[in-house]
């Protein structure tokens, strides 16, 4: 089954939009603002030398900063483009273009992983319809007891409730939920949802 995402339904209406999104983080880098917010809590909660996948990495902003760290990364990305990038910036890193609902984790040695996350509102780009599929695809990789983080804004088509059941349903329990990558919890009326689910 193919899915239309919306990430493809935007690079479709303007075939410049990729190059466009990698040069405005490259401009953040130079202009010195802090792009690592996503990273550090991934690091914080990740073992030392982690195995961790990076779900729609994009140029592996998030991803190249955990190689700093020291662990191992794996990033899947639809945009050939950006995935592009990322083998450019960070070399050292394992990237893939490949649709998260549909990718063959297992044959591209993609498994036992510690942390999967989903930075930079990835999951609201995801074709509706591919939604459960995704998460269930991306529980697959895990290590019993591995964790999948994800984060991405209210208002943007994917009810936070909706979210959280589609979890449910791939048989993932939800661990923690916080407003914000800093940790501020997360309450009713939240913009922001940063979720913590893990496989039992």
């Amino acid at each position: 089954m193919s899915f239309d995402h919306k990430w493809n339904q935007v690079r479709r209406a303007n075939p410049e939009h990729s190059a466009n999104y990698a040069q405005m983080w490259r401009k953040r880098v130079a202009a010195g603002h802090d792009i690592g917010g996503e990273a550090r809590f991934v690091n914080a909660m990740a073992p030392r030398g982690a195995r961790i996948l990076d779900a729609g990495c994009g140029t592996g902003r998030a991803g190249g900063l955990l190689i700093d760290e020291g662990h191992t990364v794996y990033g899947v990305d639809l945009d050939e483009f950006l995935i592009s990038v990322a083998e450019e910036d960070f070399p050292s890193g394992e990237w893939h273009t490949g649709d998260l609902a549909e990718f063959d984790f297992a044959a591209a040695g993609i498994n036992e992983i510690d942390v999967a996350f989903c930075a930079g509102n990835v999951l609201s780009f995801l074709d509706p319809a591919s939604r459960r599929q995704t998460l269930g695809n991306l529980k697959s990789t895990l290590r019993h007891g591995g964790r999948l983080v994800s984060g991405f804004g209210a208002g943007r088509g994917y009810d936070f409730d909706d979210f959280a059941e589609d979890i449910k349903s791939t048989g993932m329990f939800i661990d923690q939920k916080f407003s914000t990558w800093e940790l501020h919890p997360f309450e009713p009326g939240s913009d922001f949802l940063v979720l913590i689910a893990q496989r039992l």
